[in-house]
């Protein structure tokens, strides 16, 4: 294998075994930004078929383009100026992010394959979602609570109320994998939309969905992320945590406007 391979472990059997999607993501484009930043060129070759362990099913191939767009499939870009990101931001305020230059990573390394946009085409039409109108209350609850600080119930749903205030016909977005979450918010607000059948939800415990129900993880992910990459559209994001995926909220969207916290 070319010494110019960048070769990531997290998430695999070596490193982090037990890493959620995100934080495979996550670590995944600090190890590419972090390479770029050393070598002032873009990685010729990644390996990363030691992520993911918990979305293989009997397979150790690199699943990454089941998600992503091979990055030969994309522009690279030339190295201009160092750029700062460690899969550590997930905890800071996204406003401190590097936008501006990440984003061209995002392009790079993160735009879904094909299946992954058949996915969101199929969820647009199947929930008739217009994301000019809708406002996600979003919720990553259960041992989420070992890393970081939790939002209480009532916190989340007090900002969807003066969200609601200001934006009457706004149409609530729920998703947790705290089943909680979802029905408590349920008996709030009326104009609301969830993901039945593309995600799961359990009953709050320390442990996540993919590690407590681990059957199909490959399947669900897929979906989940196409699910991220509906979020980053919509109009207003409330979340309850700080965390992976509210930062890949961000990155994919590309600022923090309406990002609330």
């Amino acid at each position: 294998m070319s010494t110019n391979t960048l070769i990531i472990q997290h998430g695999g059997a070596k490193v982090s075994p037990g890493s959620g999607f995100f934080s495979c993501c996550s670590v995944r484009l600090y190890h590419i930004v972090t390479y770029f930043n050393k070598n002032e060129y873009l990685p010729p070759i990644i390996d990363s078929s030691e992520q993911f362990l918990l979305y293989k099913e009997k397979t150790r191939d690199d699943i990454t383009y089941s998600y992503f767009k091979h990055y030969d499939e994309t522009e690279d870009f030339p190295y201009e100026t160092k750029v700062d990101f460690h899969h550590y931001h997930q905890f800071k305020p996204h406003m401190a992010l590097d936008y501006k230059n990440i984003q061209k990573f995002m392009e790079k390394y993160f735009s879904p394959s094909v299946e992954i946009e058949g996915k969101i085409i199929e969820l647009q039409e199947k929930y008739n979602l217009d994301y000019n109108n809708i406002c996600v209350l979003f919720y990553r609850g259960n041992d989420k609570k070992t890393e970081t600080k939790l939002k209480s119930y009532d916190e989340v749903i007090e900002h969807g109320k003066k969200i609601l205030e200001k934006d009457p016909n706004i149409r609530f977005l729920i998703q947790s994998d705290e089943r909680e979450f979802v029905e408590t918010c349920e008996n709030v607000f009326e104009n609301k939309v969830v993901f039945k059948d593309e995600i799961r939800t359990m009953a709050k415990r320390n442990s996540s969905v993919d590690k407590y129900n681990a059957k199909n993880n490959y399947h669900y992910s897929k979906y989940f992320l196409a699910i991220v990459i509906i979020m980053s559209k919509c109009k207003y994001f409330v979340t309850g945590s700080m965390g992976n995926i509210p930062m890949f909220v961000c990155l994919y969207r590309g600022n923090n406007n309406e990002f609330y916290f």
